[in-house]
């Protein structure tokens, strides 16, 4: 089986017995409104909106967005307000708006008021190619700058975690790097080779690399490049040795694809839907539709 493409995450979101209580730190954003008034109508979510509720209402009123959907908790403090929302147990799942990712991570992050978990943060994307039907995660595209091994390997558990849950329960993992070989001008292939002892159960997941992107991606790339292997072309998860690597990978495919995707934190004691600012529509609703799969994972 492949993991699940977001046409049918929607459909498994429109399938909660009840809507989710959701926070949104930095809900002062035209695309957080929309999106969330999307999902409303849904009946995914029950929205919380943290920041300037008179820039919210300014927003909601000049998009003609109907704030009887929202509750909304006027903060100078957005993120600090959804991660207490979060404790109360007004909502179950956190969503990042306008805010910047340092910001959100400094209240996700408080030693006495955050919502640590003691395992390693990351931002796990889901990535969904139309024209070739392929589907992958890539992690971590957004919060970890250069994992430890100890940190990859729970990245790798995350990722693992996350594809168990949307449809692959023993998924291909490839361990990222510029080249298949082990070399000694790339730090990053030895550490890959180091990652292969983090096997664990075997029947989990299957663990490889170092391994290019199109190698991982493409099986008639692995087949011109006379590499064999059950996981050449059909890495479902990605994991990179570094921030810069990740970030420049999945932003790349973002803007210069023709794909959809959508991201999530895993490593918090609650999702977090969890993209860019930037972010249109749509990529907040595939945001949160993935984020919703990970909710009955935290009761």
């Amino acid at each position: 089986m492949a993991l699940a493409g977001f046409d049918e995450l929607f459909q498994l979101a429109s399938q909660v017995s009840a809507p989710v209580g959701v926070a949104a730190a930095g809900g002062d954003d035209p695309t957080v409104l929309e999106a969330l008034a999307d999902a409303c109508v849904r009946g995914w979510v029950q929205p919380i909106l943290c920041g300037s509720e008179n820039r919210i209402r300014e927003l909601a009123d000049r998009l003609s967005v109907d704030l009887g959907l929202f509750r909304i908790i006027d903060s100078e403090q957005p993120a600090e307000a959804a991660v207490e929302a979060i404790h109360r147990g007004d909502a179950k799942l956190l969503m990042k708006g306008q805010i910047s990712t340092p910001s959100l991570m400094k209240a996700v992050l408080h030693s006495e008021r955050g919502l640590r978990s003691g395992k390693t943060i990351c931002q796990i994307v889901l990535m969904e190619i139309p024209r070739d039907d392929r589907r992958f995660l890539m992690a971590d595209t957004g919060i970890t700058i250069v994992p430890t091994t100890q940190q990859l390997s729970e990245i790798i558990d995350a990722s693992v975690e996350l594809a168990s849950s949307i449809g692959v329960a023993s998924p291909c993992v490839g361990l990222m790097a510029a080249t298949e070989k082990v070399t000694d001008a790339m730090p990053e292939t030895h550490l890959a080779a180091e990652l292969q002892k983090h096997r664990g159960d075997e029947d989990t997941f299957t663990i490889s690399g170092p391994l290019s992107f199109d190698v991982a991606y493409s099986q008639d790339a692995g087949e011109k490049k006379r590499l064999s292997g059950g996981d050449i072309g059909v890495v479902e998860v990605m994991v990179f040795p570094n921030l810069l690597s990740a970030n420049l990978t999945v932003k790349a495919l973002m803007y210069a694809a023709d794909c959809q995707f959508g991201g999530v934190l895993k490593g918090v004691e609650c999702p977090v839907a969890f993209m860019s600012r930037a972010d249109d529509v749509p990529t907040r609703l595939r945001s949160l539709a993935l984020a919703l799969t990970q909710v009955a994972m935290n009761p």
